[in-house]
């Protein structure tokens, strides 16, 4: 798990220094502003519902797996996104 979010970010990192920087428009800004805010409202979601897990060890440590692989993915999808209105 740590080793998937040590290589998305690395990958993240590359292109970030690739990409060539423009200003984004204000739609664009409130579309990362409103993306931010859902992960961060999943992710707060995820957690007091791994807190609140007696289904057994195994299950809920599945589950927590589960939860920052799709936080991960959904972090690294809005982040290629946003790099690719800043190149436009």
């Amino acid at each position: 798990m740590k080793s998937l979010l040590t290589t998305l970010s690395l990958l993240l990192l590359c292109s970030i220094s690739f990409a060539t920087l423009a200003e984004e428009t204000a739609t664009e800004k409130l579309e990362a502003k409103t993306n931010d805010a859902k992960r961060s409202a999943q992710a707060k979601v995820n957690r007091a519902k791994e807190a609140t897990c007696t289904d057994g060890t195994m299950k809920c440590l599945g589950e927590k797996i589960k939860d920052r692989t799709v936080e991960a993915y959904d972090a690294t999808k809005d982040k290629a996104v946003e790099l690719k209105h800043k190149a436009d």
